[in-house]
């Protein structure tokens, strides 16, 4: 019994020494997942940086054509066939139409043959008219007689000027039949298909519209005031009315500027502005005849811009902010006023944030007012 009695207080004492230690463990398991959840995030940051950087407003416009040209029908007649694809891109004399031509072949026929007699006559004239002349001088004709031929001879030439004046009228009108094109540039659809009769002796008849937009033409209204300004800007901005930025309502594969080379000489009295033009380049053809643009006209230059990173902003009900990190790295919600955007990426700070001042650029949703935070670069 006494052997028991001791093999039993050693299984206890062991039991006690083992909760002890497994509390023991347990305690320096939760103080250190302790230690570890308390240690602040990993942010990434970056710092307000300053730069001189060209200001803009900005301006609805609209694209216009270079050229444009009606192609049109001058002549009588039913329209036998069409020789281009809608849409496609035509040269200076290409043919576009035929008009059926045997009204006008006839008259060219006629307006010939009425030369050739009116010429023979002349010819006939003449040769009386010498040999008149030659007989009055040894009085073998009158003086009367020689001035009839000669009289004869003058309608004669009248004749043959009348008749060839009205076979180059015949021809013109011929060659019209093939409607050709008068400017090269990309071609509508045709507003007649072959088949229909078109009477355009009487008014010229629409065919098609070609519009050469190799370059285009912007067009755009401002305030006097602003060109008050523009006029008396610093040299330097100036030289920007050179290369306008544009941008579209869908973004293009390229970039666009504008050449700004005319400005209308007065005022409207009804709105307070003025039209402005300019030349934009359209080498790949993606630009069209009436479509919308927005032009960011430079209006002058600030020296010490603030910039920051446009995807670092955010918005609620009150305007956009910034989560800027204090010297003690922790977040503060900053409301900001905001500029215009530049190179893309950037956004220029009016109000809010000072250069040099970090704020947070990544995972915006993860942090908060007032959070200690382990700020990275």
């Amino acid at each position: 019994m006494k052997i028991k009695h001791t093999n039993f207080r050693r299984g206890r004492t062991a039991l006690i020494s083992f909760a002890a230690l497994t509390v023991l463990f347990a305690g320096c398991s939760h103080h250190k997942d302790k230690d570890s959840s308390e240690a602040p995030p990993k942010v990434s940051v970056a710092q307000a940086r300053v730069d001189s950087v060209v200001l803009h407003k900005d301006y609805p416009g609209m694209l216009t054509a270079d050229a444009t040209a009606r192609v049109v029908g001058e002549v009588s007649g039913r329209l036998l066939s069409k020789h281009y694809e809608s849409g496609s891109y035509v040269r200076k004399g290409q043919l576009l139409f035929t008009i059926d031509p045997s009204t006008y072949s006839d008259a060219v026929k006629q307006a010939a043959a009425q030369l050739e007699s009116a010429r023979s006559q002349e010819a006939y004239y003449t040769t009386q008219t010498a040999a008149l002349k030659k007989a009055l001088a040894t009085n073998a004709v009158s003086r009367m007689e020689v001035a009839q031929a000669e009289s004869n001879l003058e309608a004669a030439r009248a004749s043959v000027n009348s008749a060839a004046a009205a076979l180059s009228t015949a021809r013109t009108r011929l060659a019209k039949c093939s409607v050709t094109a008068p400017i090269s540039g990309y071609i509508s659809d045709s507003e007649l298909s072959a088949g229909n009769y078109i009477d355009g002796e009487g008014s010229p008849v629409l065919l098609a519209t070609i519009y050469d937009t190799s370059t285009c033409t912007l067009e755009f209204d401002i305030e006097d005031t602003q060109y008050e300004s523009m006029t008396s800007a610093d040299p330097s901005l100036q030289t920007l009315f050179n290369a306008v930025p544009l941008s579209f309502r869908q973004a293009l594969p390229r970039e666009y500027f504008a050449r700004l080379n005319y400005r209308s000489p007065s005022v409207s009295t009804s709105t307070g502005t003025l039209t402005i033009k300019g030349t934009v380049d359209n080498p790949d053809n993606l630009l069209k005849a009436g479509m919308y643009v927005t032009v960011h006209l430079p209006v002058g230059v600030s020296p010490h811009a603030v910039l920051v990173e446009d995807a670092a902003l955010s918005s609620d009900q009150l305007g956009k902010y910034l989560y800027v990190v204090n010297d003690s790295n922790r977040v503060v919600y900053t409301p900001v006023t905001v500029g215009e955007t530049y190179q893309d990426t950037l956004r220029i700070i009016e109000k809010g944030i000072r250069p040099g001042q970090r704020y947070v650029t990544k995972a915006l949703l993860s942090v908060r007012n007032g959070m200690e935070v382990d700020p990275i670069k």
